[in-house]
């Protein structure tokens, strides 16, 4: 298949290319081309800014008779966007920048005057020192003064910037450590600060619960009271009161418990007789087991009997307790 758009053109082998007849064109001809503002400008009609970088569509055209090293100068022609005002500037190939005429002032060009008058100077002095050698002299002394004077200052400088930056590191780390032991000191402190308070929190807290609790409930007696000696039950008074109200209670119903004194009344000691049949070391045997039965019978609990009645049953209760001796004896 053949391409359905050609690009290769015919030529007739009659072809001169010479015959055809050239275009003649203005050397001033304007074209019709789209750019951006090559540098800020305020319009001098309205006051408009015009910031660097905006696009417009303008006309460009070749300068008539300048030309820099054989490269010609254009020229271009952009409306204000507020008043309509035209503003030209064109090309400066010598400093590779553009070169405002008129419509428009330049804005931030403080440097590139700066430069311009730099250059101005040294183009003077260059001229004034081209048939003056007095001057060259004079020039050369002033440039080298000049420079002893910055190099002077620029030493002062450095010395006071290593005063100034002198570092201890021995100092800075002593501070460090100091300011860790600080650090781990203090929280230390505020850990125990918090549990001196939770303990003091929790001690608090456990002394209204017990003081609760006493209020409601009956209060338990201590072991150091319950704790007793055999004898104290022989010694009313250092009995507690509940301890007193018991015995009161079974001495009502049982009998009192008596001491030695009190059943020494009930117990008699057989006298001996000249005409009695027993023999010396059995009377004496009788003597001391009755003794013996005086001293077992007061550890004894007795019944406590009408005066009456403990007169009739002395001899009966002296036969039951010698009885009991002789068998425990056994």
């Amino acid at each position: 298949m053949s391409e359905r758009k050609v690009l290769n053109k015919y030529y007739p082998p009659d072809f001169d290319p010479s015959k055809i007849p050239k275009l003649k064109l203005p050397k001033d001809r304007q074209y019709v081309v789209r750019l951006m503002a090559p540098f800020n400008m305020r319009c001098k009609t309205c006051g408009e800014y015009i910031y660097k970088g905006k696009k417009f569509n303008a006309r460009k055209e070749t300068v008539q008779n300048e030309v820099y090293l054989g490269l010609p100068i254009f020229r271009f022609y952009i409306k204000c966007t507020r008043c309509l005002a035209e503003i030209t500037f064109k090309t400066d190939p010598e400093n590779t920048d553009y070169t405002m005429e008129h419509g428009a002032t330049r804005n931030f060009q403080a440097e590139k005057l700066l430069e311009e008058e730099e250059k101005r100077v040294q183009k003077e002095r260059e001229e004034e020192e081209l048939n003056n050698p007095m001057k060259v002299l004079e020039n050369r002394t002033k440039d080298s003064k000049l420079e002893m004077e910055v190099l002077e200052n620029l030493q002062e400088l450095k010395e006071l910037n290593q005063r100034q930056a002198n570092v201890d590191f021995e100092s800075m780390l002593k501070q460090y450590k100091d300011y860790e032991e600080e650090r781990k000191r203090r929280e230390l402190e505020e850990d125990e600060t918090e549990m001196k308070a939770m303990l003091e929190q929790a001690q608090s807290r456990r002394f209204l619960e017990d003081s609760d609790s006493d209020e409601e409930a009956v209060q338990v007696p201590s072991r150091s009271a319950l704790k007793m000696k055999p004898t104290d039950i022989l010694q009313e008074d250092m009995e507690p009161q509940s301890k007193k109200l018991k015995t009161e209670s079974w001495e009502r119903s049982v009998g009192k418990l008596n001491s030695k004194s009190q059943l020494a009344g009930l117990v008699t000691v057989k006298k001996q007789t000249p005409g009695s049949t027993t023999a010396n070391g059995v009377g004496k045997q009788t003597t001391l087991q009755s003794s013996d039965a005086g001293s077992w019978r007061s550890s004894l609990p007795a019944v406590t009997q009408p005066p009456s009645a403990a007169q009739g049953s002395s001899l009966s209760l002296l036969g039951a307790y010698s009885d009991s001796e002789d068998s425990t004896s056994d």
